[in-house]
């Protein structure tokens, strides 16, 4: 297989790789920057050489690498050279005693991807994608989002010194838009939804060549998500969890996480991966959870209508797939509505003292749905996966979050304030 390195085109050799290969007809690729079958147009996925792999890995040679996620490069696809990273993953794994006893379930822990340098898990993804775009020979890079990839890309591109063109829908949430803005791409808002915007972006990626992460990148792009995965299970004491619930956008990352539990389970790096993967999306915009519900294996595209924007892809890409991986698993999926998005918001806020975005407030909601329905065991290791932070979203829960008391700067003012405040509470 070939390697990214000076023109594009000319690839050196990658060990742990095989090449590409078609999630559905299985018609293999070698290594490039393609992303779908050109036999039966199905996606394209990393193939690796798992026997060339497990001769080198080990729980050992892991802990003694850096404290990000490139400690678990081995099973990343990409080649020898510095990975462009501004010092992404390893993120804390907290044990979530208070938001356990509120669900009512016995353990619960809270990945929280909220701490990434951009503040939510894309870095994972875009970190391995520009990685290997740079090796592929490309100096611009591109991207279509719904706030989180933007701020990820403009970052990255910025540490590397590439070109970047951010494409994103004009009603995004503003502490998104400045996040992105602060690192001077070409920042181009465009009237229509996430996924008039994604098409726009795969014919601009046709007609002008560029690299766009989540396009044409995308089989590298995609592969970053593992990363998840496999800290949780190293946090956990080399095993997998019982069950995770992982909020659902275009579908990617729930899959991944899958394939990373089951990687590590091909490697033996833990016993088994019988993990349970349910998926969470908001009820304005649960193409997944829907045909999970009604017993469909045909999604239905959707004209998003939430607060979550973040998950606001109403024809996900990768959404069969999630689907398939939730019922293989033995997961659930759920559409959980804007009123308890917010309440998810406040709970974890209130218990566990995280402020996350509404796409944490949908796993959160729909973690408490699935366990008051009994479709999360009491006693089940529960993982959810919180992956934006609230600061990017304030406009969803401001008016829940109310206004500060304000008095005048004496000592009788604050006592009658008080006063005020113990009478409210008795």
């Amino acid at each position: 297989m070939m390697e990214g390195g000076g023109e594009k085109g000319e690839w050196r050799a990658v060990a742990n790789l095989k090449g590409l290969r078609c999630r559905e007809c299985g018609q293999e690729y070698p290594i490039g920057p393609v992303y779908f079958c050109e036999y039966c147009f199905g996606p394209l996925e990393v193939d690796y050489d798992y026997a060339s792999i497990r001769k080198t890995i080990s729980r050992e040679s892991i802990a003694q690498g850096p404290s990000t996620m490139w400690r678990y490069r081995d099973l990343l696809p990409v080649g020898e050279g510095d990975p462009v990273d501004l010092g992404t993953g390893f993120t804390p794994l907290i044990k979530a005693d208070n938001l356990a006893r509120a669900l009512g379930i016995r353990r619960v822990y809270l990945k929280n991807d909220a701490v990434n340098p951009t503040y939510s898990f894309k870095d994972r993804v875009v970190s391995v994608a520009v990685t290997r775009a740079i090796e592929f020979g490309f100096d611009t890079i591109a991207c279509a989002s719904t706030g989180n990839l933007a701020c990820s890309v403009a970052a990255h591109a910025a540490k590397a010194g590439l070109n970047c063109y951010i494409l994103i829908p004009s009603d995004l949430e503003r502490g998104k838009v400045v996040g992105t803005a602060i690192y001077h791409p070409h920042l181009v808002a465009v009237r229509g939804n996430y996924d008039e915007v994604n098409r726009l972006s795969t014919e601009i990626a046709e007609k002008y060549g560029w690299a766009f992460v989540n396009i044409n990148v995308r089989p590298f792009y995609s592969e970053g998500s593992k990363s998840l995965a496999y800290e949780t299970a190293e946090q956990l004491g080399w095993r997998a969890p019982d069950h995770v619930v992982v909020p659902i956008g275009g579908g990617s990352l729930l899959t991944k996480i899958r394939k990373g539990f089951q990687e590590l389970e091909k490697l033996g790096l833990i016993d088994e991966a019988r993990t349970r993967i349910s998926g969470a999306q908001p009820a304005g915009c649960a193409p997944v959870a829907d045909a999970f519900r009604e017993g469909r294996d045909n999604l239905l595209p959707v004209k998003p209508r939430t607060i979550a924007k973040s998950l606001a892809i109403g024809n996900p890409a990768d959404g069969y797939y999630a689907l398939d991986t939730i019922r293989r698993s033995g997961g659930a999926a759920a559409g959980v509505t804007d009123e308890e998005i917010v309440q998810g918001i406040e709970l974890l806020a209130a218990t566990e003292g995280i402020f996350t975005e509404p796409a944490g407030g949908v796993t959160v909601a729909t973690a408490r749905r699935l366990a008051q329905e009994g479709i999360i065991g009491k006693d089940e290791l529960l993982v959810l996966y919180i992956t934006g932070n609230g600061l990017k979203t304030i406009e969803a829960v401001q008016e829940a979050a109310g206004e500060p008391q304000v008095i005048d700067p004496s000592l009788s003012a604050f006592d009658q304030l008080h006063e005020t405040l113990l009478a409210r509470a008795s």
